[in-house]
This record gives structure tokens, sequence and C-alpha cells, in this order.
């Protein structure tokens, strides 16, 4: 390695984040920034980081923010994956959205549950067809000896789906996380970043502070 892990850096100049210009509710400012990041050509703004939690063990990785509705972030996926198992055991999870051409992140803390099965379904039949298939094919976080397993379950499920409608599996489906924290960073010079939290109080209202970066 020409150049040591430690002297990478990027400083950050773009943009800054003040507290008065922001809206009063978080998923409006959510909206807010996603719709830039979209305008701006970041490379699939929906992936997000969704860390799950079981037993004392945290896990994390990158899934796609299918949604916004009813205040709710909407991702879908195997109900019997690892993430599926963990989120089970413990329904607070947490999301980290990361847009470097935008020098921003957004960080979320809330509490997630299915959808409903007829949203499951709306979504699942506007999935390209092999995406369907590929749903009832990978039994997800199994260990599988080798990739022919896969090819072999493809072949099958599309001789089973031939000349029919895919029909959703029953393990795959949606969750919805209910925000309690919203933090909105932005990247600012010498590592003195903008961030701004978004708590949500019993009221239902939500608080709105400038934390330390």
């Amino acid at each position: 390695m020409k150049k040591s892990i430690a002297d990478l850096r990027e400083e950050y100049t773009k943009e800054s984040l003040k507290i008065e210009k922001v809206s009063q509710n978080p998923i409006d400012q959510f909206l807010n920034w996603f719709e830039n990041a979209v305008d701006s050509a970041v490379n699939e703004p929906n992936a997000m980081n969704l860390s799950t939690s079981s037993n004392g063990k945290v896990s994390s990785r990158i899934v796609l923010l299918k949604g916004v509705e009813n205040n709710n972030f909407i991702f879908y996926t195997n109900y019997e994956s690892e993430k599926g198992k963990q989120i089970a055991d413990n329904p607070y999870v947490a999301l980290t959205f990361f847009w470097p051409e935008l020098e921003r992140q957004i960080r979320i803390e809330g509490l997630v549950k299915k959808v409903d099965t007829v949203t499951s379904d709306i979504y699942f039949k506007s999935r390209p067809r092999a995406s369907q298939i590929g749903a009832w094919v990978s039994p997800q976080s199994k260990s599988i000896s080798d990739r022919t397993v896969l090819d072999q379950r493809l072949v099958e499920i599309e001789k089973k789906f031939n000349g029919k409608e895919v029909e959703r599996p029953a393990h795959w489906g949606g969750y919805a996380i209910t925000p309690t924290l919203i933090e909105f960073w932005q990247g600012r010079p010498s590592r003195l970043h903008d961030r701004l939290c978004y708590t949500l109080e019993e009221t239902g209202s939500w608080k709105i502070e400038r934390l330390a970066p």
C-alpha cells in the first residue's frame, strides 16, 4: 500500500447546517435532503446501513429504502434471514445514510415492525419477475455448499411458475421503522461538523438540538 490508511482524509467544505433553516419535522427534512441526493445523482441514494442486535451481538448490512410512508421508513427482505431473526428478538434498530458526494449523513434510530400483507403483496408485484423468482430461490443467510445450490433451485422455481404469476412467499415482506431519533450530519472544515439531532418526546413533538462533532 503506497499511502497509509491513517493518512487518508477529506476536507468537507460544501455546505453548513443551521438550526433556524431546517424543518421542524425531521421526516420533511429527510425528504428534502433525499430529494437533493437524487437530484445530485448520488449513487444509490436509497442505500442505507441497517443495524440490528440480539443477545449482545450487533450486525450491520446495506439494504434499500423502498418508501417513506406515514412517517415510517420502509424496506423489504426475507423474514427468515439473520436480520429478520434479530428483529424478532429485538425490534429496536438503527439506519445510516451516507452521501459522500454531498458530504452528508443521516442517522436514524427507531422501532421496527412488519408491514401488513397487502402492502407486501403490492410491492412484490411491482418487482421485476427475476427479483420475484429470486425471493423464492435464496434461503437468505443460511449456509450453502456452493453456487450450484442456487442454480438448481432457480431452475426448479422457474419451472414451478412457468406461465404463471409469481406469488409472494410467506417468508418475504416489508418492515416499517418508526423513528424516535433522527440526526442530520453535514461535513465542515477541520472536522468541526454540523450535527442537528431530532428526538421524539412523549408529547409526540420533536426536540431539535445541536450536537458537538
